[in-house]
């Protein structure tokens, strides 16, 4: 399994850092208190470079930890509320002299992801509008499917996944070592799921959208949402070295997901339960 710990170990380090790890709704209150209930923002660097997956409640903390101007890029998985609603609070943007590129599945889709953006921060949804942000911002929109080339050895795959309103699933690679993203999706009726397997494949580290038991799927199908033993049997299938449970229930205390942790480590040891604020290294 990857290992935890607070830091890259070095200056070519790949390390993932969780941020957000609750889906639909951030969740506050001691009974959510040791998982976590801020949601989605996982931040990877690889070596000096930042790249940070979704904007959800999470996106906060991890501006409050940036120190002075910042130069980083932005992914998205889509533009649900539960993934968008930290941006908004994200200081470095406030920065003339920060940069900030912002990806997102959008090629040949109206609006682009700038149009979504100024719609989500705009009355009577928001009181700032985009542009007041004075960080240098630039938009690549993309179709699901297609790769990025980020420089500095830093390579992305993409693929589309099963969710209302279209959502992608990215793989990072770097140095060898590799990293997938896949939240928000439905599993596939009947089988696995292959453009996840193809994406997955032989990955050191897969964080997957476990929103559900399978005992709760099926209240739930076509929710958009797939769950942890789901993400079991796509980790076996396509060899992937360390699954990460993610986008917990906002239902699921941290009672409950004490039991899936156990349930999951029996199933298969090493896998790992996002918690916010955990780092893992690749």
């Amino acid at each position: 399994m990857a290992a935890i710990a607070s830091a890259p170990e070095s200056a070519d380090g790949f390390a993932v850092r969780f941020w957000g790890v609750r889906g639909s709704l951030p969740c506050s209150g001691p009974d959510t208190a040791r998982y976590g209930g801020n949601s989605s923002c996982v931040e990877m660097t690889c070596g000096d470079r930042r790249l940070v997956f979704d904007a959800g409640s999470g996106l906060r903390a991890l501006a409050a930890a940036m120190d002075g101007p910042q130069d980083f890029d932005l992914l998205f998985s889509h533009f649900h509320y539960d993934h968008v609603i930290g941006l908004p609070f994200c200081g470095p943007l406030y920065r003339p002299d920060s940069r900030c590129r912002i990806h997102a599945g959008r090629a040949g889709r109206e609006p682009d992801t700038r149009g979504v953006l100024e719609r989500f921060m705009a009355a009577p949804l928001f009181p700032l509008r985009l542009d007041f942000f004075r960080a240098a911002l630039s938009f690549n929109d993309f179709a699901p499917g297609d790769g990025l080339d980020l420089g500095d050895g830093i390579s992305i795959r993409t693929a589309p996944l099963n969710h209302q309103d279209e959502a992608t699933g990215y793989r990072v690679g770097y140095r060898g070592r590799s990293a997938c993203y896949v939240t928000d999706t439905e599993q596939e009726a009947g089988g696995l799921d292959p453009g996840i397997l193809g994406l997955i494949e032989g990955a050191d580290l897969f964080i997957y959208d476990c929103t559900y038991t399978d005992a709760e799927y099926s209240a739930h199908r076509g929710w958009g949402h797939s769950t942890w033993q789901e993400g079991m049997r796509l980790a076996e299938a396509a060899g992937v070295r360390t699954l990460v449970i993610f986008h917990h229930d906002p239902g699921h205390d941290d009672a409950f997901m004490d039991v899936i942790a156990a349930e999951a480590e029996r199933a298969r040891p090493g896998t790992v339960v996002a918690k916010d604020g955990m780092t893992l290294t690749l």
